[in-house]
């Protein structure tokens, strides 16, 4: 992952520059940030627990109104652009990634709140395919424009809720709520700790003795989007069969591991392992918590390794080249914790590493990967970053 080449000023400036060129008037800017999750991975639609925190490569948007009712849409990641009458957004995903945007103003329309014609300029800084949450980056970062553009303004927490509405409606992933809670609720220097049933959420300060170290494998298996919605279908499973035995269960947040051990017989040995991953996940989650109010780091570490062999040999959504990142990070002196993060199947690791040891980290960790698996990995040495809003320069 190659740290942006200007700051964020610079990409204001040039994004406004050519916005004006094109359409003749000084636009908007708004941007929300990818994320990288520290530990609660795969728990999010089990209603669990998750630790995300905003990173520093964030989703531009820069908007102007137009005259009439219609919303254009160009980027500068993808050669075509895309066009709508506001009226008729509605319909299924396209398999394109305007489908994002279209969805977004679809769902914020049919909330109530109704849009001008719009002209949207997008320049994403989010690696695309990662694991590091670049659709949800895009989603928050237009519904801000276009509530803007109309002069409207939703709160931040129905606004993370309509943009997780419209991935799953008009781009057909089910995700949780995380991705898109982080965007919009993110802090600088914190991770956040958030409940996914409730959305109530802490924040947490990150000692600035440390380093979030992004990995990317430059990896992205193609079953990764059939296979999460796979994983999440055992979930349901599981909840099922448990609810006859346990009738207020609604969700693997409310599985003890004693009760699924119990139950164990009840289901086959795949569900059963997925349900004994987002328990105990879960559980890792408030540990972790813990740890990281206390300043207990070294705990912190070893708790995101156990998620790590969880979601490779329970989850099963890691693949070798995820694995090989890891245990090179638990060789390294300097390390305290790592683990994959995102939906998995290729994407990031993320290792927790002491600040002076970041750099040295950085080109060691570049270095072993290439020689054993002939690929050039992008490595980011990052701190939490701030969430999404209007950019005033």
């Amino acid at each position: 992952m190659a740290q942006p080449a200007t700051g964020p000023d610079s990409v204001a400036g040039s994004l406004a520059e050519r916005f004006e060129k094109a359409y003749g008037i000084v636009p908007r800017i708004y941007r929300a940030p990818g994320r990288v999750n520290l530990i609660g991975e795969h728990t999010d639609y089990n209603d669990g627990f998750v630790m995300p925190a905003a990173i520093e490569f964030y989703t531009w948007v820069a908007v102007g109104r137009r005259d009439d009712s219609r919303l254009y849409v160009e980027s500068a990641q993808f050669p075509e652009a895309a066009e709508w009458p506001m009226d008729t957004l509605s319909g299924p995903p396209r398999q394109h990634w305007s489908d994002y945007v279209r969805g977004v103003a679809a769902v914020l329309q049919a909330a109530a709140y109704r849009l001008s014609g719009a002209n949207l300029m997008i320049h994403g800084q989010v690696p695309l395919g990662a694991g590091l949450s670049s659709s949800a980056a895009l989603e928050v970062s237009t519904a801000l424009a276009l509530l803007s553009n109309a002069n409207r303004h939703a709160p931040k927490l129905e606004l993370a809720q309509l943009c997780q509405r419209a991935e799953h409606e008009y781009a057909g992933t089910r995700c949780g709520i995380m991705d898109q809670f982080i965007a919009t609720f993110g802090k600088s220097g914190h991770a956040l700790m958030l409940d996914c049933r409730s959305l109530d959420y802490k924040l947490l300060s990150l000692p600035e003795t440390v380093r979030l170290v992004i990995c990317n494998s430059m990896v992205k298996h193609e079953l990764a989007a059939s296979e999460y919605n796979q994983r999440r279908s055992d979930c349901e499973t599981g909840v099922r069969i448990l609810r006859q035995y346990l009738p207020a269960v609604r969700a693997l947040r409310d599985v003890s591991l004693p009760d699924l051990e119990i139950h164990r017989n009840a289901m086959s040995d795949i569900v059963y392992r997925r349900c004994r991953h987002v328990i105990t996940e879960n559980q890792r989650v408030l540990d972790a918590a813990e740890a990281l109010q206390s300043g207990d780091l070294t705990r912190f570490g070893q708790l995101m390794y156990a998620s790590h062999h969880s979601l490779r040999d329970d989850y099963e959504v890691s693949c070798q080249e995820l694995d090989l990142l890891v245990k090179h990070a638990e060789e390294h002196e300097g390390v305290y914790g790592a683990r994959m993060t995102g939906g998995g199947f290729g994407g990031c690791t993320i290792n927790l590493v002491r600040a002076e040891a970041a750099d040295q980290f950085k080109g060691d960790l570049a270095e072993s990967y290439a020689r054993e698996t002939g690929k050039l990995a992008e490595v980011y040495v990052c701190s939490a970053a701030e969430g999404a809003g209007e950019w005033k320069g």
